[in-house]
């Protein structure tokens, strides 16, 4: 170490008082990382959907494409972190007079800051995409188990030509209900006996004047018995009660499958982001020291006593 003429070392004096943090080399490295975290993460949404085959028994299975999802976040993260990190070490301020523990230090430090401002980047632009379709499919597995009820109105209302607004088309026709039903056309039949169907699912049960009413209707049009109809009647009922339990458990199922999906793929993200903090620190001493060992290379021709800029 050279010493001045008074005994101090003056760079060491001038240095001392200069930030420790080279926020351009932060900045230039996020940028890199962030830049290419997203080309990455394009490229993995490319390759994803080209494995995808609306056919069954066609493409990649959705494990496969869950688990190749998570190999691909975490190569994009080691890749563009490693790269930031390492940009951010080698175009830092070389610091002159300094413990090799603290130079570690701050590498360390530089290549994390280039992480987590790269991170904040990435996440405005492509994570609140990934997040927004994930809570989308849960948001749909949970309209499905709420609707699963009412689809049987729903069905009722298109079945007849009604619109939604015509809540009230199974109290009008037991208006018009004799002992005797009255022949109607087959569109009509059907919207009757769609609209008492759903209104019984609706409340659980169906009421004995709907039953006996319904089996009037099968008898006359089939030429059954009143107590054939009736149990033909309880038949079709049962069939229908057990498709609409069915439709229920199933859009229970892809809701809670959907739940698990979004909660594994969290986790997953965590994971894969404290492996990128790692590389982008790891890359960043690996830079520095890079950077440290440049020797500069200066010719007669060009070096002046008074003209020579401080190294940096």
């Amino acid at each position: 170490m050279n010493r001045s003429s008074d005994g101090f070392y003056p760079v060491a004096e001038e240095t001392s008082t200069l930030s420790g943090v080279s926020w351009g080399a932060i900045f230039a490295g996020a940028a890199a990382a962030a830049a290419l975290s997203l080309i990455l993460v394009l490229l993995g949404f490319g390759l994803g959907f080209s494995a995808v085959s609306p056919w069954a028994n066609e493409g990649v299975s959705a494990k496969g494409l869950g688990i190749s999802t998570i190999v691909w976040l975490a190569v994009t993260q080691i890749v563009a972190s490693g790269l930031g990190g390492y940009i951010a070490g080698r175009l830092r301020v070389k610091w002159a007079y300094m413990h090799g523990d603290e130079v570690y230090f701050r590498d360390t430090a530089h290549g994390f800051l280039a992480w987590c401002v790269a991170t904040l980047v990435t996440a405005t632009l492509v994570v609140g995409s990934v997040s927004s379709i994930v809570s989308g499919g849960v948001q749909a597995g949970a309209n499905v188990v709420g609707g699963a009820a009412s689809a049987a109105t729903q069905a009722a209302g298109t079945a007849a030509g009604k619109t939604d607004s015509d809540q009230y088309g199974y109290f009008v026709d037991s208006l018009f209900r004799s002992d005797s039903p009255a022949e109607v056309s087959d569109e009509a039949a059907r919207g009757t006996v769609t609209r008492i169907f759903a209104r019984s699912l609706s409340n659980g049960q169906l009421a004995a004047e709907d039953r006996t009413y319904l089996a009037q209707m099968v008898a006359q049009r089939t030429n059954l018995t009143q107590a054939d109809a009736e149990r033909r009647v309880d038949e079709v009922y049962a069939r229908t009660q057990k498709a609409i339990a069915d439709a229920k458990l199933a859009a229970q199922q892809a809701a809670d499958t959907a739940a698990k999906v979004a909660a594994w793929t969290s986790l997953w993200m965590f994971i894969a982001l404290l492996i990128g903090a790692f590389f982008a620190s790891l890359a960043a001493t690996y830079g520095g020291r890079r950077r440290d060992a440049v020797v500069y290379v200066e010719t007669d021709a060009y070096v002046t006593t008074t003209s020579l800029p401080p190294v940096r």
